[in-house]
Protein backbone atom coordinates (compact mmCIF):
# COMPACT_ATOMS: atom_id res chain seq x y z
CA UNK A 1 0.00 0.00 0.00
CA UNK A 2 2.82 2.44 0.97
CA UNK A 3 4.49 1.60 -2.59
CA UNK A 4 0.91 1.89 -4.47
CA UNK A 5 0.51 5.42 -2.75
CA UNK A 6 3.83 6.78 -3.96
CA UNK A 7 3.78 5.60 -7.29
CA UNK A 8 -0.14 5.21 -8.02
CA UNK A 9 0.59 2.03 -9.59
CA UNK A 10 -1.66 -1.01 -9.54
CA UNK A 11 -1.73 -3.24 -6.38
CA UNK A 12 -0.67 -6.23 -8.48
CA UNK A 13 2.39 -4.41 -10.01
CA UNK A 14 3.51 -3.22 -6.68
CA UNK A 15 3.28 -6.54 -5.77
CA UNK A 16 5.74 -7.63 -8.63
CA UNK A 17 7.98 -4.77 -8.02
CA UNK A 18 8.48 -5.68 -4.49
CA UNK A 19 8.89 -9.51 -5.33
CA UNK A 20 11.50 -8.99 -7.95
CA UNK A 21 13.32 -6.18 -5.85
CA UNK A 22 13.50 -9.25 -2.93
CA UNK A 23 11.69 -6.58 -0.78
CA UNK A 24 14.32 -3.49 -1.25
CA UNK A 25 11.35 -0.57 -1.26
CA UNK A 26 13.46 1.56 -2.90
CA UNK A 27 14.50 -0.96 -5.56
CA UNK A 28 10.57 -1.50 -6.23
CA UNK A 29 9.68 2.21 -6.88
CA UNK A 30 12.87 2.07 -9.52
CA UNK A 31 11.45 -0.80 -11.21
CA UNK A 32 8.05 0.74 -11.71
CA UNK A 33 9.45 3.82 -13.73
CA UNK A 34 11.54 1.89 -15.37
CA UNK A 35 8.43 -0.25 -16.36
CA UNK A 36 6.60 3.09 -17.03
CA UNK A 37 9.43 4.11 -19.49
CA UNK A 38 9.40 0.81 -21.05
CA UNK A 39 5.77 1.12 -21.78
CA UNK A 40 6.34 4.70 -22.96
CA UNK A 41 9.13 3.95 -25.17
CA UNK A 42 6.99 0.70 -26.74
CA UNK A 43 4.39 3.40 -27.41
CA UNK A 44 5.71 6.58 -28.55
CA UNK A 45 5.03 6.60 -31.86
CA UNK A 46 0.75 6.53 -30.48
CA UNK A 47 -1.45 9.36 -30.82
CA UNK A 48 -2.37 11.05 -27.30
CA UNK A 49 -5.58 12.78 -28.93
CA UNK A 50 -7.45 11.92 -25.37
CA UNK A 51 -7.01 13.49 -22.35
CA UNK A 52 -7.70 16.59 -19.95
CA UNK A 53 -7.57 20.26 -20.23
CA UNK A 54 -6.91 22.17 -16.99
CA UNK A 55 -6.75 25.33 -16.07
CA UNK A 56 -5.82 27.53 -12.85
CA UNK A 57 -6.80 31.50 -12.60
CA UNK A 58 -5.71 33.66 -9.66
CA UNK A 59 -5.41 37.59 -9.74
CA UNK A 60 -3.55 38.47 -12.88
CA UNK A 61 -2.48 34.85 -13.57
CA UNK A 62 -4.24 32.05 -15.21
CA UNK A 63 -2.25 28.77 -16.50
CA UNK A 64 -3.95 25.86 -19.42
CA UNK A 65 -2.01 22.79 -19.07
CA UNK A 66 -2.83 18.99 -21.03
CA UNK A 67 -2.39 16.09 -19.82
CA UNK A 68 -3.04 13.38 -23.30
CA UNK A 69 -3.54 9.60 -23.26
CA UNK A 70 -4.87 7.16 -26.07
CA UNK A 71 -8.41 6.62 -24.84
CA UNK A 72 -11.56 8.06 -23.44
CA UNK A 73 -11.51 5.42 -20.79
CA UNK A 74 -8.13 6.31 -19.04
CA UNK A 75 -9.44 10.04 -19.45
CA UNK A 76 -12.32 9.62 -17.94
CA UNK A 77 -10.65 7.78 -14.66
CA UNK A 78 -10.13 9.19 -11.39
CA UNK A 79 -6.49 8.41 -11.02
CA UNK A 80 -6.22 10.72 -14.50
CA UNK A 81 -8.15 13.75 -13.90
CA UNK A 82 -6.41 13.78 -10.31
CA UNK A 83 -3.33 14.23 -12.14
CA UNK A 84 -3.77 16.53 -14.34
CA UNK A 85 -5.45 18.13 -11.49
CA UNK A 86 -2.45 18.24 -9.50
CA UNK A 87 -0.05 19.28 -12.71
CA UNK A 88 -2.55 22.38 -12.86
CA UNK A 89 -1.41 23.02 -9.54
CA UNK A 90 1.88 22.56 -9.54
CA UNK A 91 2.34 24.75 -12.65
CA UNK A 92 0.24 27.74 -11.03
CA UNK A 93 2.34 27.74 -7.92
CA UNK A 94 5.33 27.52 -9.97
CA UNK A 95 4.43 29.62 -12.97
CA UNK A 96 7.76 27.87 -15.29
CA UNK A 97 9.01 29.47 -18.43
CA UNK A 98 7.65 26.65 -20.95
CA UNK A 99 6.24 23.13 -21.59
CA UNK A 100 10.07 21.91 -20.35
CA UNK A 101 10.70 23.33 -17.59
CA UNK A 102 7.00 22.84 -16.29
CA UNK A 103 8.22 18.96 -16.90
CA UNK A 104 11.29 19.54 -14.34
CA UNK A 105 8.97 20.71 -11.48
CA UNK A 106 8.19 17.96 -8.78
CA UNK A 107 4.76 16.78 -6.97
CA UNK A 108 4.30 16.96 -3.72
CA UNK A 109 5.49 13.66 -3.11
CA UNK A 110 8.81 15.69 -4.57
CA UNK A 111 8.93 13.76 -7.99
CA UNK A 112 9.50 15.92 -11.35
CA UNK A 113 6.34 16.01 -13.15
CA UNK A 114 8.24 13.75 -16.32
CA UNK A 115 8.90 11.64 -13.16
CA UNK A 116 4.99 10.71 -12.86
CA UNK A 117 3.55 11.01 -16.15
CA UNK A 118 6.40 7.83 -16.92
CA UNK A 119 4.84 6.14 -13.43
CA UNK A 120 1.42 6.46 -14.69
CA UNK A 121 2.61 5.29 -18.21
CA UNK A 122 3.32 1.88 -16.50
CA UNK A 123 0.48 1.54 -14.70
CA UNK A 124 -2.04 2.43 -17.77
CA UNK A 125 0.07 0.70 -20.13
CA UNK A 126 -0.84 3.42 -22.48
CA UNK A 127 0.83 6.66 -23.70
CA UNK A 128 0.42 9.59 -21.65
CA UNK A 129 2.09 13.13 -22.47
CA UNK A 130 2.06 16.43 -21.35
CA UNK A 131 0.69 17.66 -24.61
CA UNK A 132 0.53 21.77 -23.48
CA UNK A 133 1.66 23.97 -21.56
CA UNK A 134 0.46 28.03 -21.45
CA UNK A 135 0.28 30.72 -19.52
CA UNK A 136 -1.15 34.88 -19.65
CA UNK A 137 -0.25 37.20 -17.37
CA UNK A 138 -2.24 40.70 -17.57
CA UNK A 139 -4.59 42.87 -15.46
CA UNK A 140 -7.26 40.90 -15.76
CA UNK A 141 -7.60 37.22 -16.85
CA UNK A 142 -10.14 34.83 -17.65
CA UNK A 143 -10.57 30.78 -18.48
CA UNK A 144 -12.86 28.84 -20.60
CA UNK A 145 -12.22 25.23 -20.41
CA UNK A 146 -15.56 23.27 -22.85
CA UNK A 147 -17.19 21.43 -19.97
CA UNK A 148 -18.76 18.89 -22.45
CA UNK A 149 -15.40 17.34 -23.61
CA UNK A 150 -13.08 18.89 -21.26
CA UNK A 151 -10.35 18.58 -24.06
CA UNK A 152 -10.69 21.90 -25.38
CA UNK A 153 -9.70 25.74 -23.35
CA UNK A 154 -8.61 28.82 -23.62
CA UNK A 155 -7.32 31.33 -21.01
CA UNK A 156 -7.34 35.47 -22.36
CA UNK A 157 -5.89 38.28 -20.73
CA UNK A 158 -7.35 41.65 -20.95
CA UNK A 159 -5.95 45.00 -20.50
CA UNK A 160 -8.45 45.46 -17.64
CA UNK A 161 -11.62 44.20 -15.82
CA UNK A 162 -14.69 43.65 -17.94
CA UNK A 163 -17.58 42.04 -17.49
CA UNK A 164 -18.04 38.61 -16.88
CA UNK A 165 -20.52 38.26 -20.33
CA UNK A 166 -17.67 39.71 -22.40
CA UNK A 167 -14.96 37.90 -21.00
CA UNK A 168 -16.69 34.64 -21.45
CA UNK A 169 -17.51 35.52 -24.89
CA UNK A 170 -14.31 36.27 -25.69
CA UNK A 171 -12.79 33.07 -24.38
CA UNK A 172 -15.33 30.97 -26.24
CA UNK A 173 -14.42 33.03 -29.32
CA UNK A 174 -10.67 32.11 -28.67
CA UNK A 175 -11.29 28.60 -28.30
CA UNK A 176 -14.07 27.57 -30.65
CA UNK A 177 -12.39 29.77 -33.82
CA UNK A 178 -8.91 29.07 -32.73
CA UNK A 179 -7.24 32.64 -33.72
CA UNK A 180 -3.52 33.06 -35.12
CA UNK A 181 -3.16 36.03 -33.38
CA UNK A 182 -4.95 39.20 -31.60
CA UNK A 183 -4.90 41.51 -34.72
CA UNK A 184 -3.61 41.48 -38.13
CA UNK A 185 -0.57 43.79 -36.65
CA UNK A 186 0.39 40.84 -34.47
CA UNK A 187 0.83 38.51 -37.48
CA UNK A 188 4.44 37.36 -37.96
CA UNK A 189 6.28 38.30 -41.05
CA UNK A 190 7.27 34.59 -41.61
CA UNK A 191 3.36 33.86 -41.25
CA UNK A 192 2.59 36.41 -44.17
CA UNK A 193 4.92 35.25 -45.99
CA UNK A 194 4.33 32.12 -45.83
CA UNK A 195 0.20 32.75 -46.77
CA UNK A 196 1.57 35.00 -49.73
CA UNK A 197 3.71 32.22 -51.32
CA UNK A 198 0.71 29.68 -50.62
CA UNK A 199 -2.10 32.04 -52.31
CA UNK A 200 0.22 32.48 -55.01
CA UNK A 201 0.59 28.79 -55.83
CA UNK A 202 -3.18 28.34 -55.08
CA UNK A 203 -4.46 31.23 -57.50
CA UNK A 204 -2.20 29.58 -60.29
CA UNK A 205 -3.29 26.35 -59.76
CA UNK A 206 -6.64 27.77 -59.80
CA UNK A 207 -6.26 30.29 -63.40
CA UNK A 208 -4.45 27.05 -65.39
CA UNK A 209 -7.28 25.02 -63.80
CA UNK A 210 -9.68 27.48 -65.28
CA UNK A 211 -8.16 27.20 -68.78
CA UNK A 212 -8.20 23.94 -69.15
CA UNK A 213 -11.31 23.09 -67.78
CA UNK A 214 -12.07 25.72 -70.89
CA UNK A 215 -10.27 24.00 -73.08
CA UNK A 216 -12.01 20.28 -72.17
CA UNK A 217 -15.22 21.58 -72.11
CA UNK A 218 -15.00 23.15 -75.59
CA UNK A 219 -13.56 19.87 -76.49
CA UNK A 220 -16.94 18.33 -75.19
CA UNK A 221 -15.18 16.78 -72.73
CA UNK A 222 -16.69 16.61 -69.29
CA UNK A 223 -13.89 18.44 -66.78
CA UNK A 224 -14.80 16.26 -64.06
CA UNK A 225 -14.30 13.27 -65.57
CA UNK A 226 -10.53 14.06 -66.14
CA UNK A 227 -9.50 16.03 -63.13
CA UNK A 228 -6.81 13.69 -62.15
CA UNK A 229 -5.16 10.59 -64.02
CA UNK A 230 -7.09 7.81 -61.69
CA UNK A 231 -10.38 9.21 -63.01
CA UNK A 232 -9.14 9.37 -66.31
CA UNK A 233 -8.68 5.93 -66.13
CA UNK A 234 -11.44 4.88 -64.23
CA UNK A 235 -14.33 6.85 -66.38
CA UNK A 236 -12.84 4.69 -69.45
CA UNK A 237 -13.05 1.60 -67.82
CA UNK A 238 -17.07 2.29 -67.24
CA UNK A 239 -17.49 3.98 -70.90
CA UNK A 240 -18.01 7.28 -69.47
CA UNK A 241 -14.98 8.42 -72.27
CA UNK A 242 -13.73 6.70 -75.02
CA UNK A 243 -9.95 5.84 -75.31
CA UNK A 244 -9.88 8.61 -77.97
CA UNK A 245 -10.92 11.17 -75.42
CA UNK A 246 -9.39 9.98 -72.71
CA UNK A 247 -5.70 10.91 -74.75
CA UNK A 248 -7.06 13.97 -76.07
CA UNK A 249 -7.79 15.02 -72.56
CA UNK A 250 -4.32 14.21 -71.60
CA UNK A 251 -3.10 16.54 -74.23
CA UNK A 252 -5.41 19.05 -73.50
CA UNK A 253 -4.48 19.11 -69.57
CA UNK A 254 -0.47 18.67 -70.82
CA UNK A 255 -0.50 21.16 -73.16
CA UNK A 256 -2.86 24.12 -72.62
CA UNK A 257 -1.49 24.04 -68.68
CA UNK A 258 1.90 24.46 -69.81
CA UNK A 259 0.78 27.42 -71.94
CA UNK A 260 -1.26 29.16 -69.60
CA UNK A 261 1.29 28.52 -66.31
CA UNK A 262 4.11 30.20 -68.39
CA UNK A 263 1.71 33.30 -69.88
CA UNK A 264 -0.08 34.06 -66.35
CA UNK A 265 0.47 37.99 -65.68
CA UNK A 266 2.59 38.18 -62.51
CA UNK A 267 0.36 41.20 -61.36
CA UNK A 268 -2.68 39.80 -62.00
CA UNK A 269 -1.30 36.76 -59.92
CA UNK A 270 0.07 38.97 -56.80
CA UNK A 271 -3.10 41.62 -56.51
CA UNK A 272 -5.69 38.20 -56.51
CA UNK A 273 -2.79 36.05 -54.00
CA UNK A 274 -2.90 39.26 -51.45
CA UNK A 275 -6.55 39.69 -51.34
CA UNK A 276 -6.44 35.88 -50.06
CA UNK A 277 -3.73 36.99 -47.42
CA UNK A 278 -6.39 39.84 -46.42
CA UNK A 279 -9.51 37.11 -46.27
CA UNK A 280 -6.77 34.91 -44.19
CA UNK A 281 -6.07 37.68 -41.86
CA UNK A 282 -9.59 38.68 -41.32
CA UNK A 283 -10.49 34.65 -40.46
CA UNK A 284 -7.71 34.25 -38.53
CA UNK A 285 -6.75 37.15 -35.93
CA UNK A 286 -8.73 37.33 -33.12
CA UNK A 287 -10.29 41.10 -33.61
CA UNK A 288 -11.29 40.75 -37.44
CA UNK A 289 -13.16 37.51 -36.94
CA UNK A 290 -17.13 37.38 -36.69
CA UNK A 291 -18.15 37.32 -32.98
CA UNK A 292 -20.14 34.21 -32.81
CA UNK A 293 -21.79 35.13 -29.56
CA UNK A 294 -23.89 38.03 -31.51
CA UNK A 295 -26.85 38.24 -33.26
CA UNK A 296 -25.94 40.17 -36.17
CA UNK A 297 -22.50 39.92 -38.37
CA UNK A 298 -20.01 42.12 -36.35
CA UNK A 299 -16.34 41.44 -35.56
CA UNK A 300 -14.80 40.76 -32.15
CA UNK A 301 -13.21 44.14 -31.90
CA UNK A 302 -16.18 45.96 -33.00
CA UNK A 303 -18.26 44.02 -30.65
CA UNK A 304 -15.83 44.87 -27.31
CA UNK A 305 -15.93 48.23 -28.21
CA UNK A 306 -19.94 48.33 -28.09
CA UNK A 307 -19.40 46.42 -24.66
CA UNK A 308 -16.46 48.97 -22.91
CA UNK A 309 -14.56 51.01 -25.69
CA UNK A 310 -11.12 51.01 -23.51
CA UNK A 311 -11.31 46.89 -23.62
CA UNK A 312 -8.37 45.41 -25.18
CA UNK A 313 -7.40 41.57 -25.05
CA UNK A 314 -3.61 41.58 -24.59
CA UNK A 315 -2.75 38.36 -24.87
CA UNK A 316 -4.45 34.51 -24.92
CA UNK A 317 -3.48 30.41 -24.96
CA UNK A 318 -5.87 28.08 -26.19
CA UNK A 319 -5.40 24.21 -26.38
CA UNK A 320 -7.50 21.49 -28.40
CA UNK A 321 -7.11 17.47 -28.44
CA UNK A 322 -9.95 17.52 -31.63
CA UNK A 323 -7.73 19.95 -33.72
Amino acid sequence: MKLRKMTSAGMMDCKKALIEADGDFNKAVDIIREKGKLVAAKRADRETSEGAVKSRIEGGRAILVCLGCETDFVARTEGFQALADEIADVAFKNFPADVEALKACKMNDGETIEKEIEVFTGKTGEKLSLVYYGKVEAPFVYAYIHKLTGKLGAIVGFNKSVSEELAKGIAMQVASMNPVAISPEDVSQEMLDKEFKVAVEKTKEELVRKAVDAALSKAGINPAHVDSEAHIESNTAKGWLTPEQANQAREIIKTVGEQKAASLPAQMVENIAKGRVQKFLKESTLTEQEYQMADDKISVKDAMAKADKEAKVVDFKRVSLSD
